[in-house]
């Protein structure tokens, strides 16, 4: 049995928080910067080059590369030989989030209640999906999901008998009714299967893939190049302004359904689709 401390698991949730907003993943800007020759509006072309500048600007130096800078969301794998001592292992992820936004100078964007609207001050509490795996690491992918684009977002119970065409149908009427609201040029994360709770959380970690690692089932690889082809035929284009690079990638995980379900949800996000991981 291994033993963690919950001072070690602040301190690097710290550094996850300010790395992940400070620093755009190379799997986007490698992707923005082939988008700039896919892109055939010259004022398209523009925003990718600004958007790279400003990614740019942000890591070297040292601030946020969008005013937005997300809820915290973390996706945690804990092996089953490892034991956390020092207090709780949730409170010491919301003690990282809390130093971690105050040094960085992350804005707040956390309320307290979703009615009242008080703003709790810290950025907390995150949001933490937990997994239990085999090991004695832990490890922490944490994703600042800003809500321009998570308001975007949809999720819709279809019947089994709508198929692969309805779950097609649902995706891209969900990116076209979005229009410019999530600042494109957007990553599309694409949940399919388990419950209506489930498909969300698929979707939502689809979009920490990298956007070049298509999925390694067939029917799923073919179906996210198909979705990426036909999103970017809508002409919204960088920044909603029109052209040809509305999404960067489109990211589908799939899990086991009920007999009687075929549940979606889709998760958009920016072309800041910030994520950094670490493993403890």
């Amino acid at each position: 049995m291994r033993v963690v401390e919950c001072s070690a698991i602040t301190n690097t949730v710290k550094e996850l928080c300010i790395t992940s907003n400070y620093c755009l993943n190379d799997d986007i800007l490698n992707a923005l910067r082939e988008g700039i020759d896919k892109e055939e509006s010259e004022t398209g072309k523009l925003v990718l080059e600004n958007i790279i500048e400003n990614s740019r600007i942000a890591k070297t130096e040292g601030m946020a590369m969008c005013q937005d800078t997300g809820m915290a969301v973390f996706f945690v794998e804990i092996g089953q030989d490892v034991h956390v001592t020092g207090g709780s292992l949730t409170e010491a992820i919301n003690e990282g989030v809390r130093l971690g936004y105050k040094e960085g100078y992350l804005r707040n964007s956390v309320v307290r209640d979703p009615i009242e609207r008080v703003n709790t001050g810290d950025n907390t509490p995150a949001v933490i999906h937990y997994d239990i795996v085999e090991g004695d690491r832990i490890r922490i992918v944490i994703a600042p999901k800003g809500f321009g684009s998570e308001n975007m977002s949809a999720l819709k119970m279809l019947k089994p008998s709508d198929g692969l065409e309805g779950v097609k149908k649902f995706v891209i009427e969900t990116v076209d009714k979005a229009g410019p609201n999530p600042c494109p040029p957007i990553v599309v994360g694409v949940g399919i299967g388990g419950t209506m709770e489930k498909a969300a959380i698929l979707a939502k970690k689809a979009l920490i893939r990298p956007i070049n690692i298509r999925s390694e089932i067939e029917y799923v690889r073919k179906l996210e190049l198909e979705l990426l082809e036909t999103i970017n035929k809508l002409g919204i284009g960088p920044a909603g302004l029109g052209g040809t690079v509305t999404a960067l990638g489109v990211n589908v995980e799939v899990y086991p359904t009920h007999i009687a379900g075929l549940p979606v949800a889709v998760n958009i996000s920016c072309h800041a689709t910030r994520h950094a991981e670490a493993i403890i």
